[in-house]
């Protein structure tokens, strides 16, 4: 099956207001340990891939060392297992002892020292969603004090075990509350995954007031089949999604599955590309002590990072669903530029697709094409100019 991406940078805006922490003005990036890690507990007969200290400093040394770090990837985010099963005596989060034995702050300071930032996970309940304690209501302020006291830079906060009311009233709370500590702490809501993702049940404008990113949807799986429900979902629903998206506050597909288990190359090269358009956050969960050359390659392509981070900050959209199953993705860029996917659905051999300027809504003209990058066997030189006739590629 050949699911082949070919993306085109064309020489060629929307305001929304967003939390007032100076956080997050281009989609952060970063890895986190969910996906491919999961809650995983044992350490006694798994020791290199539990939930422990020495997996997010392996991480960290990983994105500080391997040149992950220098093309963004700056953020290491606990996910869910890591805490103990009890509050202490003060009624504070603490982490598990025998995982964590130099506790939380330690593990933000060896981050910091290599240039990184710390993210850490909660849930908005009386339980995460991994059965370790929540954060309820009356916990909201102890549990942002307790994270800015650490040195945390980033929270994801869940939504299971709680119910309507408690997330109306938690999630802004826990906004209020992060800002009144005084330390910068981007914020993730999990809110309207857990309402359905669409309004009037979610309200957008409210959330780009408390929040840096929401995730909107079911969490991605190991699959291709994962990546495209979630791609077919916010496509879908694009006319409501993408302007509510921009700097400071971000739509969450969730995290780039490449490097895993279960998507080829060409599938790879293709979540890459259609995260990049979506102006998405890129949160790596893979194993990066083990990661191949491919999957580097593509998670570190400098022209697919560039778009996601443009600083305009508006997310693309999807303009063509052919017969032919042949999709094209498009996003306005700064500097008058702007970026278009081509992806393949078919799953017979390559497709030799021809469109043209008009179809694809630019005014008759003269465009510099300036790479096509995800496809290495498709090069197109940095200055061919494309009239308003015929445009192909190989898909």
């Amino acid at each position: 099956m050949k699911l082949l991406p070919v993306i085109f940078l064309l020489a060629l805006t929307a305001a929304t207001s967003a939390l007032d922490n100076g956080l997050m003005r281009t989609p952060p990036m970063g890895w986190m340990s969910w996906e491919r890690f999961r809650c995983n507990v044992n350490c006694e007969n798994d020791p290199k891939n539990c939930i422990s200290e020495n997996l997010f400093r392996d991480m960290a040394d990983r994105l500080a060392e391997d040149g992950w770090k220098e093309m963004g990837y700056d953020h290491v985010m606990i996910d869910d297992c890591w805490s103990s099963m009890l509050r202490d005596k003060d009624g504070r989060l603490q982490p598990d002892p025998q995982r964590f034995p130099g506790g939380i702050a330690k593990l933000a300071r060896y981050l910091h020292d290599r240039g990184l930032k710390l993210g850490i996970y909660g849930d908005l309940g009386t339980h995460t969603c991994g059965g370790y304690p929540g954060t309820t209501l009356d916990k909201i302020e102890t549990d942002a004090q307790t994270f800015a006291s650490w040195g945390v830079d980033f929270l994801k906060l869940d939504g299971c075990y709680s119910n309507e009311e408690d997330q109306q009233k938690g999630y802004p709370l826990m906004s209020k509350a992060l800002n009144a500590t005084g330390r910068p702490i981007g914020y993730s809501c999990s809110w309207p995954a857990y309402r359905g993702g669409l309004p009037p049940s979610v309200n957008y404008t409210l959330l780009g007031e408390i929040c840096n990113l929401w995730r909107n949807y079911d969490d991605i799986q190991d699959s291709w089949n994962s990546v495209q429900d979630i791609t077919d979902w916010f496509f879908d629903n694009q006319e409501i999604l993408q302007p509510e998206a921009g700097p400071g506050r971000w739509n969450d597909p969730d995290m780039l599955i490449i490097g895993n288990f279960g998507l080829s190359v060409d599938q790879s090269r293709s979540q890459m590309a259609l995260w990049a358009i979506m102006a998405a956050p890129l949160i790596m969960s893979n194993n990066l002590r083990t990661l191949s050359s491919e999957a580097r390659a593509i998670l570190q392509n400098r022209a697919a990072i560039a778009i996601n981070q443009d600083p305009m900050g508006v997310q693309g959209r999807r303009l063509l669903q052919e017969r032919s199953l042949i999709e094209v993705y498009w996003r306005p860029l700064s500097q008058s530029a702007s970026a278009l996917v081509f992806l393949s659905r078919r799953q017979d051999m390559p497709y030799q697709y021809h469109t043209s300027l008009a179809k694809l809504n630019y005014t008759a003209g003269s465009y510099e094409v300036c790479s096509s990058f995800l496809v290495p066997f498709l090069v197109l030189s940095n200055h061919i100019v494309a009239h308003d006739d015929s445009i192909s590629s190989s898909a």
